[in-house]
């Protein structure tokens, strides 16, 4: 059987922030690491260009 996504998208407030923290290079390496993954979970945005 293969693995689906939980099917939870990261709002877009929260992939704003996520956006900011990766940008910020006072950020951790584990708070990169959740940014991240909370926007691998967004929806929409600039694919592929």
């Amino acid at each position: 059987m293969s693995k689906r996504g939980s099917g939870k998208v990261t709002s877009a407030k929260v992939a704003k922030q996520a956006s900011s923290a990766l940008r910020d290079g006072r950020s951790s390496s584990r708070t990169k690491s959740i940014a991240a993954s909370a926007l691998a979970q967004a929806k929409g945005g600039k694919k592929g260009k």
